[in-house]
């Protein structure tokens, strides 16, 4: 499925204290704080994580969280969550479980901010889970331990999208507390 131009998104978005729909490049552009969504995929200890693809309009080639997007105007985070796990991955059939909702603000290059209000959520995948990988959205996948990818995000901040270093570094135990604990 080929990415409709960033003009026909609309997002919610807060201006002038209100939430209004905006276009998804203008909030960007503006600094806008905004609704997103972020998923991570879990088989026990271990966390899918995605390779954004290089024709992204920010942070392309970068790592990522198994799935980050922004709901449509009217759309709920579950909802969201779940299409875009399948437009990006081909992953249906897991169960959704809202962690946490976290603000950040990050420089993601190009003149562009992600001010977001974020809908945290995790499901657990069995070992053979089948995935369909969108070339428009993500380039590559790879299976990490959750302390190893936090390891990575410190040693190697270059390789990892602003968002995943933050949920790594700042509020790992708010997303993944009770999962990492014996």
């Amino acid at each position: 499925m080929p990415n409709r131009p960033l003009s026909d998104i609309m997002i919610p978005a807060w201006v002038d204290g209100k939430l209004t729909p905006v276009e998804k490049l203008d909030a960007h552009l503006r600094g806008l704080r905004h609704k997103a969504v972020s998923v991570f995929v879990m088989e026990g200890p271990r966390v899918l994580i995605q390779q954004r693809a290089s024709t992204k309009y920010h942070t392309p080639n970068l790592w990522a969280n198994t799935c980050c997007t922004h709901p449509e105007w009217d759309e709920d985070g579950a909802t969201c969550a779940t299409r875009r796990l399948s437009e990006e991955l081909g992953i249906t059939g897991l169960t959704l479980t809202q962690r946490d909702t976290l603000e950040y603000r990050a420089d993601v290059g190009g003149g562009l901010i992600e001010h977001e209000v974020v809908e945290v959520f995790i499901c657990q995948a069995d070992k053979d889970l089948k995935l369909d990988l969108n070339p428009d959205e993500v380039q590559a996948v790879r299976w990490v331990d959750l302390h190893n990818l936090a390891a990575e995000t410190w040693q190697s901040p270059e390789r990892f999208t602003p968002w995943i270093r933050i949920y790594m570094q700042d509020h790992f135990d708010r997303i993944f507390g009770m999962l990492t604990r014996a």
